[in-house]
């Protein structure tokens, strides 16, 4: 089984010290296989910022975590500095994280598919490119059918609330239909410090198959939203051919992260049927 983590919306320079003391806590306690960091890793994109975030990935990796998968958000391109947001927008970025801006994680079980929705010229929208489309269906179609696959981006796919239908991805409603068709079974997301599961069929009928969409709150920021505090996602993925993933969410409370919702997700496995 694989253990997998996910944090988002660090926001570094804004970060709560003894939230992230408790994250670190937590993680010598359960570990994990995989860490993802799906965006907004910074309040400002500022060096000092990154080097903060990358320092605290790098603890969590000595506790224990093998792997590491982390994409960036809208708030990782500068803000101000016009010049470096339209001339190196990724630099401090990649400075910290390396080059690679939709990494890939693939094992046994499953398949991770990381996705870079920002861009300069956008203050904080996501958008899914034409070639982004094509490149999530081609690792889909080459993974084997019976693994667990998901991508990661920043901005959300499906909204919970009325109110977040516009901090959802452009080219949303036809990226989901194509992925559907090529076996997507998750996506995961931050960007609204509002955490939910949801089944997007309700939002997109036309889905050939579910996809679920995992979101994740403010990990470890002070920018909380309305009632929902600090939290983050263990994704716990099941043997090859299974097609299951528990989704716990982890919530701050009184000096400590506790199990606050957990969901059991299935989905039936290609070929099952036939063999049955």
């Amino acid at each position: 089984m694989t253990t997998i983590l996910q944090i988002s919306d660090t926001h570094f320079g804004t970060e709560r010290p003894e939230v992230v003391a408790a994250l670190e806590d937590h993680v010598r306690e359960h570990g994990a296989d995989l860490l993802i960091l799906s965006g907004d890793i910074t309040q400002r994109a500022r060096p000092e910022q990154f080097a903060a975030a990358q320092a605290f990935v790098q603890r969590l990796e000595r506790h224990g975590i093998p792997d590491t998968l982390v994409i960036p958000g809208n708030h990782d391109i500068p803000l101000y500095n016009v010049v470096e947001r339209f001339l190196r927008p990724y630099a401090n970025y990649r400075r910290h994280f390396g080059r690679e801006l939709e990494p890939v994680f693939e094992n046994d079980e499953l398949l991770v598919i990381g996705l870079n929705t920002t861009a300069p010229r956008r203050h904080k929208d996501g958008l899914v490119t034409a070639e982004q489309v094509r490149r999530v269906c081609q690792h889909l179609r080459t993974s084997a059918p019976g693994k667990l696959r998901m991508v990661v981006a920043h901005q959300p796919f499906g909204a919970m609330v009325s109110s977040d239908l516009s901090n959802l991805q452009h080219g949303a409603s036809h990226a989901l239909s194509r992925w559907a068709e090529a076996g997507l079974d998750l996506v995961l997301g931050g960007h609204i410090h509002l955490p939910y599961v949801l089944p997007l069929s309700k939002q997109y009928p036309q889905l050939s198959r579910e996809i679920w969409m995992v979101q994740a709150g403010t990990t470890l920021s002070s920018r909380v939203r309305g009632t929902s505090p600090n939290s983050f996602n263990r994704l716990r993925v099941g043997k090859p051919g299974s097609k299951q993933a528990c989704v716990e969410r982890w919530d701050w409370l009184d000096g400590r992260f506790v199990l606050g919702s957990h969901f059991e997700l299935e989905w039936p496995v290609p070929g099952a049927a036939r063999q049955a």
